[in-house]
């Protein structure tokens, strides 16, 4: 495939991770009725400064007091709704990429089968302490002396499906963590115990002070189907991830990864390679939203995280040339205001820019996710995938 072939020669999706913008209309059988993970952060800080966003045409998607809709956005907007079954990380990311999820991963809110402790305890040499449903800093807190005393592993979950496993880093070595999230892994591939993804958790501190390091990875289960990053990958193009993408896929379709510290790194390895010459897609995942400030509830922090990226945007956006289209879009919602501390059942953005484009489009509501992912293969030709409506064709 030439350059010739296609209209824009690279693509980058940025995943404003969790940034939300209202409540979809199944919200109530997720126990999310109400949820708004913009519109609540707005309500909680109206003095959020997100000028470049403003612009691009955030407001014009749907109201956002006290943000005016910008008179002539500089992006095509609108908003995507989601119709996998399921609001977690992966879940979002695969539909995005062209898959439908039709099962929701196992979940274990009372915490996990002893049958499943024992072996893990067994393969690891070392006990677990928690087990429980918790915010990951609050099962720290809590755990971490014990932890340091006896070398027990912490383990915790939450509403997703996932085995958090922390370790403080200077009382179990990273590769004993990652070696255990191994193990457990395996463990938990059969029907009765599955699990989406195990996190290693590492940490440092003292108790009261305890901190998480930069150093957590994701064991992932693999896509049940070939994405469109395989497609892309097996046309020939480069298909880059920028933070824990790679995780999420488990490698699979990505030719290049780069891991990353939080939003800030995110967004500077991001720039960092739209300077340099690649012909496919770029793909990044900002994490701080939902991790930091999401799952804390704590929505000034978040406000100041959008901040940071709204101030990196200028920036971003002169990296994206006349051959580049670029789409910034969330993977579900986390209403900082909302009940609990779990992911919330939401629409996401959907904000699209290229210099090379005359006039703003209203894309409307996209009935899913893969909208994204389909409108990717268009671009480049490359066929499929079987879900999604590509919206190449209404950019001007």
């Amino acid at each position: 495939m030439t350059q010739s072939d296609t209209r824009f020669k690279r693509i980058s999706v940025i995943v404003m991770d969790s940034v939300g913008i209202g409540e979809l209309p199944d919200a109530s059988k997720f126990g999310d009725k109400g949820a708004h993970t913009l519109g609540h952060i707005l309500e909680q800080v109206p003095e959020i400064q997100i000028p470049h966003l403003q612009q691009l045409g955030l407001a014009n998607i749907t109201s956002l007091a006290p943000l005016e809709p910008a008179e002539h956005p500089q992006a095509s907007y609108g908003k995507l709704a989601q119709t996998s079954i399921g609001k977690d990380t992966m879940t979002g990311h695969w539909e995005m990429m062209g898959l439908q999820i039709s099962s929701p991963f196992n979940t274990y809110p009372h915490g996990f089968p002893q049958d499943l402790i024992t072996e893990l305890e067994k393969l690891t040499g070392r006990r677990v302490i928690g087990n429980k449903s918790g915010a990951g800093l609050d099962m720290i807190e809590q755990y971490g002396e014990e932890q340091m005393k006896s070398g027990a592993w912490i383990i915790y979950t939450s509403a997703d499906s996932v085995m958090q496993i922390a370790a403080h880093e200077d009382i179990i070595p990273l590769n004993k963590l990652y070696e255990a999230c191994k193990i457990a892994r395996q463990l938990t591939m059969s029907p009765e115990h599955s699990v989406a993804r195990i996190i290693a958790r590492p940490y440092r501190g003292a108790p009261g002070q305890f901190v998480r390091t930069a150093n957590r990875r994701d064991f992932a289960v693999n896509p049940p189907e070939p994405t469109v990053l395989n497609t892309l990958q097996n046309f020939g193009y480069d298909v880059i991830s920028v933070g824990k993408i790679n995780d999420i896929f488990s490698g699979h379709g990505i030719t290049a990864t780069h891991p990353t510290r939080g939003n800030e790194n995110g967004i500077q390895v991001t720039m960092d390679v739209l300077r340099q010459d690649f012909n496919g897609l770029l793909f990044t995942n900002l994490i701080d939203f939902d991790s930091l400030y999401g799952h804390r509830r704590d929505p000034l922090g978040y406000a100041k995280a959008l901040e940071q990226f709204d101030q990196a945007l200028p920036d971003i956006l002169s990296t994206i040339g006349e051959q580049d289209l670029l789409i910034i879009t969330a993977d579900h919602g986390n209403d900082p205001v909302h009940k609990g501390t779990d992911h919330t059942r939401e629409y996401v953005p959907l904000l699209v820019y290229s210099p090379s484009l005359q006039q703003s489009v209203d894309l409307g509501i996209r009935a899913t996710y893969s909208d994204i992912g389909a409108t990717i293969a268009d671009n480049f030709r490359t066929g499929g995938p079987l879900h999604g409506e590509s919206f190449l064709d209404k950019l001007k």
